[in-house]
């Protein structure tokens, strides 16, 4: 089994505490900037930051999802990690700020996949279609969290 990953970053012109914060929040600002590829939201226990455990399913296609039971703790150098504890899958929010009005925030999501012609096809395909759900994730954030409607290009 490979591993596959799937990466997706986006600037964004806001306080890099108050992104990370939003990014953390899954009570209220997660659960709002999911995108349609996410439904059976709910949160297990805690809600902010390290200890929370949520649960959703990831239809990521049509005839592919995911029921996810996700641990959420702290990333290194500042962010949060959802792990899975129905799969490999481990997906690293990393907020680096870009000065004090700025921050760049990348999401990468790696498991192991398939063997055989299936695994193949799961490593070429499967990261577009992630990176596509995340960077639409991205942009939700990011029209949360910017005064104003400032949005950068991507």
């Amino acid at each position: 089994m490979a591993q596959v990953r799937a990466l997706a970053r986006r600037t964004i012109a806001a306080d890099p505490a108050k992104v990370l914060a939003a990014l953390a929040d899954y009570r209220e600002v997660r659960p709002s900037i999911l995108t349609e590829h996410y439904r059976d939201y709910r949160v297990e226990s805690g809600g902010d930051g390290a200890g929370t455990v949520v649960h959703w399913v990831l239809q990521a296609t049509s005839k592919r999802q995911r029921d996810q039971l996700l641990e959420v703790s702290t990333a290194p150098g500042g962010g949060v990690v959802e792990t899975d504890r129905n799969s490999s899958m481990v997906t690293t929010w990393r907020v680096r700020p870009e000065g004090p009005a700025a921050a760049t925030v990348e999401v990468e999501t790696r498991w192991n996949g398939a063997g055989g012609v299936g695994g193949f096809f799961e490593r070429m395909f499967a990261p577009k279609g992630l990176q596509r759900i995340h960077g639409a994730v991205l942009e939700n954030l990011e029209r949360r969290v910017v005064p104003g409607g400032q949005r950068s290009a991507g």
